[in-house]
This record gives structure tokens, sequence and C-alpha cells, in this order.
């Protein structure tokens, strides 16, 4: 299955965090959203970031790897990669931006924001945490 996803993390404590290129980043104790995509194994991909024992290749995987983030809940839909990025333009409006996280490779400030209210956009109808596929 090919997709997009919103990760929703739990951060149980401020920490800074060595985010491979990015350097040391400071979280604050808060929840926060992860927007990624993967065009090859959704499921596999999502599954992966509930692994705390994983080669770190992306910036989320610093992020999921700390003892004190948690992933909480995943929503996914079947979409092209392009609606990563219209995911994050959304999350931007609202959302507290980190800075450059996630966006190797394209033109948005942020994939992971700090939320103020979880605000997952209502075109994301499944939640992986609670469906039977």
């Amino acid at each position: 299955m090919k997709g997009i996803y919103i990760l929703t993390i739990v951060l149980s404590k401020s920490t800074n965090i060595k985010v491979g290129a990015l350097g040391e980043i400071y979280f604050e104790k808060s929840i926060y959203d992860y927007d990624g995509s993967a065009q090859n194994n959704l499921e596999k991909r999502v599954q992966r970031h509930f692994k705390k024992d994983k080669k770190l290749r992306w910036h989320i995987d610093y992020l999921t790897t700390s003892k004190y983030a948690k992933v909480e809940n995943v929503f996914y839909k079947i979409a092209p990669k392009k609606e990563e990025c219209k995911t994050a333009e959304y999350f931007a409006k609202t959302q507290i931006s980190i800075k450059n996280f996630g966006c190797s490779d394209c033109k948005c400030k942020s994939h992971l924001f700090k939320i103020n209210k979880n605000q997952i956009p209502k075109s994301f109808l499944l939640d992986a945490t609670n469906s039977s596929s």
C-alpha cells in the first residue's frame, strides 16, 4: 500500500536530541504530529516508527527512539507523496513548526509540529491504531 500518514508522538519530558545533520534540537515536553509518506509498504513504515531499536535513518527516528517519546496514534490514507507536503502546509498554519525537521527532500518548513491542540485533517479517516486491517 502507498500513502501518507501522521504520527502523534507524546514526549513525556523536555529533552535535547541530536537529530542527524540538523544537530541538537531542544524538544519541550508536549505532543507532536509528524507527517510522512511511504510510496511502498506503508504498513511496514508505520510499524517501524513504533520500534525503539532501529537504524537511525530519518529525522523522525531520532525522536521516536528517545526514551521520553511514545508514538500514541497513527492516521493514514492512500495518497500520492505530494499530499505529504499539503498536510505539512495545513499544520504550519496552526501549529508550531520544528524548523527543517523531516523535510530535507522538499521545500516545506517542517514535517514535525508541536501542537496546540490535536487537529488531524478530516481527510485522514483511517486511524491505524483502531483499524482491523
